[in-house]
C-alpha cells in the first residue's frame, strides 16, 4: 500500500463503435445500423444484405450516408 503518494487514475476507454446511416443500393431505403453488428443486417423493405459480421467491425455493403456517435481520433 502506498502511503503519502497520490495515485493517478487510469482514464476510461472510449467506445470504438458507432451507428451508421446507410442507403440500400437496391431500393433506396435508408436505415441506421450498428458498426459492429454481430448478425447479418438486411434491408427492411427489400431484404437485401446491407452488412455482415466479421468478428469485429461489420462489413458494410451499402453506401454510407452519415455516421453518428463516432468520436474524433
Amino acid at each position: 500500500m502506498l502511503v503519502g503518494r497520490s495515485r493517478k487514475k487510469a482514464p476510461i476507454p472510449l467506445p470504438r463503435s458507432y451507428f451508421v446511416r446507410v442507403k440500400c443500393p437496391k431500393c433506396g431505403n435508408e436505415q441506421t445500423i450498428f458498426s459492429h453488428a454481430s448478425r447479418v443486417v438486411r434491408c427492411l423493405v427489400c431484404d437485401e444484405v446491407l452488412a455482415e459480421p466479421t468478428g469485429g467491425k461489420a462489413r458494410i455493403h451499402a453506401p454510407i450516408m452519415a455516421v453518428y456517435g463516432k468520436l474524433a481520433e
